[in-house]
C-alpha cells in the first residue's frame, strides 16, 4: 500500500491475462471526511491487504468504474457485507449475482460528493466509464480510460502490440478498440473531456500503468487529441 497523499492511497495487485498481455491492477482506496472508505476498483483481496486496509478506517463504498472491473468485488462484499457496491449500468447488467446500491450512470453525485466529484464518460456503445476527481488531493483516477502500461512486464511481441493500440508509457491513452467506437459519439466525449480538464488534476491514477503525476493536463491533451 502506498500513499499518494492525504487519505488517498494506492494499492498495486497481480496482474490478470486480457487480449493476450498481462495487465497490472490497482486499486484506489480514499478516506472520505467522514472517515469511511471510498475503494475504486477492488484487486484481489489477501489476509495481509485485509489487515491494512482495516487500519485506515471502514469500507464504506465499492466501485466498479466499468464493465471489466468486477472480478474481485464478490470477495470485498463477502468480507465487508455491509459495503454499499456502486457500478455502471453495463456492470450491473452483466453482475446480475451482485446487490447494486445504485448506479453510477446516475446523474445525481455519490454520497462521497463533498470529497470526491464524479463523471460518466459516454458516447461509445462498447463502454462507458465513471471516472472520479478527489479534490483535497487534485487527483484524477480512472480505470480504463487511460492506460500507460511501462512495458515492464511485457516480452517483445506484447510491447510492440501495447504501442500499436497505444498504451505504452510514457504516450499511454485509450486503447485503440474503444478509441475507434466513438465515432459516432465524440462530441458527447468531448464534453465530458472537458469537464475532467476543468478539475485540472495534478495526479492521474489509473488501474493499469504508470501514474502521471507531472504535467498532468498536457498528458491529458496529447492522449486524447484522437478527439480533436
Amino acid at each position: 500500500m502506498e500513499k499518494l497523499a492525504e487519505n488517498i492511497w494506492i494499492v498495486n495487485g497481480d496482474a490478470v491475462m486480457f487480449l493476450g498481455l498481462p495487465f497490472t491492477t490497482r486499486m484506489t482506496i480514499v478516506k472520505l471526511s467522514n472517515n469511511d472508505l471510498w475503494v475504486h476498483s477492488p484487486i484481489k483481496l489477501s489476509p495481509a491487504l485485509k489487515t491494512q486496509v482495516e487500519v485506515l478506517g471502514n469500507v464504506k463504498y465499492l466501485i466498479a468504474p466499468n464493465h471489466l472491473h468486477h472480478l474481485f468485488l464478490t470477495e470485498w462484499i463477502d468480507a465487508y457485507p455491509r459495503a454499499q457496491v456502486y457500478g455502471t449500468d453495463e456492470v450491473i447488467k452483466k453482475r446480475g449475482d451482485i446487490t447494486f446500491k445504485a448506479s453510477l450512470n446516475s446523474p445525481r453525485n455519490g454520497p462521497w460528493s463533498a470529497d470526491i466529484e464524479q463523471e460518466l464518460f459516454s458516447g461509445s456503445p462498447l463502454m462507458q466509464e465513471c471516472v472520479f476527481y478527489h479534490k483535497s488531493s487534485e487527483t484524477l483516477v480512472v480505470a480504463d480510460l487511460v492506460e500507460n502500461f511501462s512495458g515492464d512486464d511485457f516480452n517483445a511481441w506484447q510491447r510492440v502490440v501495447a504501442k500499436g493500440v497505444g498504451i505504452l508509457a510514457p504516450n499511454g491513452k485509450m486503447p485503440i478498440d474503444w478509441r475507434l467506437s466513438f465515432i459516432f459519439g465524440k462530441a458527447d466525449a468531448c464534453v465530458h473531456f472537458e469537464k475532467i480538464m476543468a478539475w485540472q488534476p495534478k495526479t492521474l491514477v489509473m488501474a493499469h500503468g504508470e501514474i502521471v503525476s507531472d504535467n498532468v493536463s498536457e498528458f491529458l491533451a496529447r492522449s486524447f487529441k484522437w478527439l480533436q
